[in-house]
């Protein structure tokens, strides 16, 4: 079973929706887990936007990096360039993929505003775990 770990700065948003949609796409079929170079909790509209898609990530942890060190992953996917920057030496043989997506947990505005942010940001992360899974 392939091993998947999601990485982020925070581990509060786009790991997590990241983690929710690769299960989801997995289907028992992977392992997956995401940590963050810094913990933040999981944030509370990262949770309401995956909600409003049917998957439910309220039950996510916010976990560091260090969690994970021994663990041999078949895949690293950093989604953030902080992360992909930033990332202490993480010794795996693992394939790296990376890609920046942007931070909703940013986004300003009115309530409908940054809700339309999160979503925007949610179907974005869909739509790559989605292809993630067409190609390995």
């Amino acid at each position: 079973m392939k091993k998947i770990l999601v990485l982020c700065t925070g581990n509060s948003c786009r790991s997590q929706i990241a983690e929710g949609y690769l299960r989801y796409f997995a289907n028992g079929k992977a392992e997956i887990y995401s940590a963050g170079i810094e913990t933040h909790g999981v944030n509370p509209r990262a949770i309401e936007t995956m909600a409003a898609d049917g998957i439910d990530i309220s039950n996510h942890t916010s976990n560091n990096i260090d969690e994970y060190t021994n663990m041999d992953f078949d895949y690293v996917i950093t989604v953030c360039d902080h992360a992909k920057e930033n990332c202490p030496y993480f010794p795996t043989k693992a394939i790296k993929l990376h890609y920046n997506f942007p931070d909703p947990a940013k986004a300003t505005g009115n309530e409908e505003e940054i809700k339309a942010q999160f979503a925007s940001v949610r179907n974005m992360i869909k739509a790559y775990c989605q292809d993630f899974f067409q190609h390995i």
